[in-house]
């Protein structure tokens, strides 16, 4: 093998290190990255609490024992189809009753707080409340980055994987990245590694609304992209002057 190939190779090596250290290609890359152990899953910390922005489907019923439910239209206001949005003052206003905040409650206590508010003016009144927009983001290295809605309070990490599609090929699964918004920490970042299971947990492995999952991609991924941003000027110019060097070659 010539010098030239050896030295080649050596530099191919040299640029995939490259990127895997510090990377214009990969997401959330930090030195300083406020990596909490997972709090301890119990149904309290799982239990979503509605956030200013959120959208809420509430139904109001008069009479529990019933099925029917009260027309909030009826009642002077319009609801659409999206939901009741809360304001940036963690309030929203319903009819009859007025305003009323609900931000840093659970579904469950903002129910309550509604129905007891509803007491002054029915019988026996009974509220649902859902909040209609919980959701985790999955992004990268998977077959369908995008937006996983939630039906329920909670989500494994192999359920949202699963929802996207599974992971690619080129995807790193022994550093999956997840960045959470902790009510203690505030914005949090951790790693799961899904190729060895006697270090899993289930603290580890659950999402909650709003939750981040970021599937990095492998060295050889990286050198393919950055390859091709490298050689694409040169191959456009080639196809520019393609025709020119034709014509030339022609006349001569």
């Amino acid at each position: 093998m010539s010098k030239k190939v050896v030295l080649v190779i050596v530099g191919l090596l040299l640029f995939i290190s490259g990127c895997s250290e510090n990377s214009n290609y990969k997401l959330l890359q930090t030195k300083n990255a406020k990596s909490k152990k997972p709090t301890q899953v119990t149904s309290q910390s799982i239990e979503y609490r509605i956030l200013p922005q959120d959208r809420l489907n509430i139904i109001l019923y008069k009479n529990p024992e019933q099925s029917s439910a009260v027309s909030l239209q009826g009642l002077g206001q319009t609801i659409n189809s999206e939901g009741m949005l809360v304001n940036a003052s963690g309030d929203i206003t319903m009819p009859l009753i007025g305003k009323i905040k609900v931000a840093g409650l659970t579904q469950t206590q903002a129910a309550d707080r509604i129905t007891y508010a509803y007491k002054t003016y029915l019988r026996t009144p009974s509220v649902y409340l859902e909040v209609m927009n919980k959701r985790i983001y999955v992004l990268g290295e998977v077959k369908n980055p995008g937006i996983v809605k939630l039906d329920k309070e909670k989500m494994t990490l192999f359920e949202a994987l699963a929802f996207a599609g599974d992971l690619e090929d080129s995807a790193v699964r022994d550093n999956i990245i997840i960045v959470s918004n902790d009510p203690k920490y505030g914005l949090v970042m951790r790693s799961v590694d899904l190729t060895n299971f006697d270090t899993m947990n289930y603290s580890e492995l659950m999402l909650r609304p709003n939750d981040i999952v970021y599937v990095q991609p492998d060295g050889w991924k990286e050198f393919r992209v950055a390859s091709d941003n490298l050689t694409a000027p040169f191959e456009t110019i080639a196809k520019i002057a393609s025709p020119f060097v034709t014509i030339k070659y022609l006349k001569n």
